[in-house]
């Protein structure tokens, strides 16, 4: 069956996993969820323009363009590893617990420079983003960048099985998801997974070895290695009030460049994109032109004025690794007036109340004024306001008609931190 498909999916390059938007031609797969059954579409996918249907369901294979295989989302991993096989060129996988998604765009804009680039879109990167992703790479592409995210050992392996990447570069490894990998080290082992898997490859992993998890992570492998002062690299933050700018020391030339990014913390991010971009051969003054010209989005690390105050918008996710270094780059922010609205960090399992404890006392410790939203943050927090639900706080943000203040806004996406936004 997986050869028919492929063939069908080499003739029409099209998938589609939604009846709301069938696209002409495609192969749609029945995927099931919480809330929905794929199957029960499968005719009507072929009615709206598909020529094929992938079901697991023996009831929903009633037309000889309906193919049943034992379970459609293997199916879709499956295809995307036979795609994947076709195309020979550069194939660099990102994950990390922190700053991946931002990192991947600022490395495909360096990249962009000099390849045509195809890269995860937003943050697909789970079981069915990275071979959606996989089976969108054009064919004149020339390098590929994937994603990939995970809350738990193995998914990391599980999806380089399909992506078959030649590179892999880890962002860094924090205290994200610490209840799905079982705690820190199984966040470690974890992510390490796709070192291991680049090793067991004969490709090279990016190091950031100044991080000390990435330099055991990676140590013994064919790695090329980087950092703030590191890898012929050497960058420092002078300044980050809006948004950093960096200086670049390069053959004893020093220049500063200004990028529309918030917080120091991205400097590791710029950094990555440097060592990428300079090992792939672009050029010195392409490399930071790119970086300067990237413009964040979707709530991550995303300057926005609202006419009376200025937002640090970083609410797309949240842990006790990237909040802590968030409200670091608050305190350091030139507007003496700051203010944070900080929500609850979930998948912490057992960990949870001590390291928002910990968060509430770095606050304290910088001296910063907020709130904070959330139910593990209102059981433990005596010293700032603190509500349940972002319906709550937006109705107290309401009555304090907050004005000239930089207001950092972080947490995880379940609190939904952004719906705060139109009383700032």
């Amino acid at each position: 069956m997986m050869d028919r498909i492929f063939e069908q999916f080499m003739k029409s390059g099209a998938i589609s996993t939604d009846t709301r938007n069938i696209a002409s031609g495609s192969i749609f797969f029945a995927l099931k969820g919480e809330r929905f059954n794929g199957n029960e579409f499968a005719s009507q996918a072929l009615e709206q323009g598909a020529v094929m249907s992938v079901v697991d369901e023996e009831i929903h294979a009633s037309d000889d363009r309906i193919i049943r295989v034992d379970d459609v989302l293997q199916a879709l991993q499956n295809l995307s590893g036979m795609y994947r096989d076709t195309i020979k060129i550069p194939f660099l996988a990102i994950t990390g617990s922190n700053g991946k998604t931002t990192t991947k765009e600022l490395i495909r804009d360096v990249v962009s420079r000099k390849f045509r680039v195809s890269a995860t879109k937003g943050n697909l990167n789970n079981h069915i983003g990275v071979p959606l992703t996989l089976l969108s790479i054009p064919k004149d592409c020339e390098f590929a960048i994937i994603e990939m995210g995970a809350n738990h050992r193995h998914e990391i392996s599980g999806y380089c099985q399909y992506a078959k990447p030649d590179f892999g570069l880890i962002t860094n490894i924090g205290k994200a998801h610490l209840e799905g990998f079982g705690g820190e080290e199984g966040v470690f082992l974890g992510k390490k997974e796709l070192y291991d898997y680049i090793n067991e490859r004969g490709g090279k992993v990016f190091a950031n070895v100044e991080l000390d998890k990435l330099e055991r992570a990676s140590h013994g492998m064919d790695r090329i290695p980087y950092g703030y002062q590191n890898g012929g690299i050497s960058i420092e933050c002078i300044s980050e009030s809006p948004t950093v700018t960096y200086r670049s020391l390069f053959q004893g030339k020093s220049q500063d460049y200004r990028t529309h990014l918030a917080g120091a913390y991205n400097l590791y991010n710029i950094a990555s994109a440097i060592a990428v971009g300079r090992y792939f051969g672009i050029a010195e003054d392409e490399i930071h032109q790119a970086i300067c010209s990237y413009q964040p989005d979707n709530n991550r690390s995303q300057l926005r004025e609202t006419g009376r105050n200025v937002l640090i918008m970083d609410a797309y996710n949240a842990n006790p690794s990237s909040l802590e270094y968030a409200l670091i780059a608050l305190s350091k922010q030139a507007n003496p007036k700051k203010y944070f609205v900080i929500g609850d960090m979930l998948e912490l399992g057992q960990s949870g109340p001590v390291e928002h404890q910990h968060i509430l006392n770095v606050a304290k410790e910088l001296g910063l004024n907020g709130i904070t939203v959330g139910p593990i943050f209102k059981g433990i927090n005596p010293d700032y306001p603190a509500f349940d639900k972002n319906t709550d706080a937006l109705a107290y943000l309401q009555t304090k008609e907050i004005s000239d203040h930089i207001i950092l806004i972080k947490g995880s996406r379940g609190i939904k931190l952004e719906e705060v936004v139109s009383a700032l």
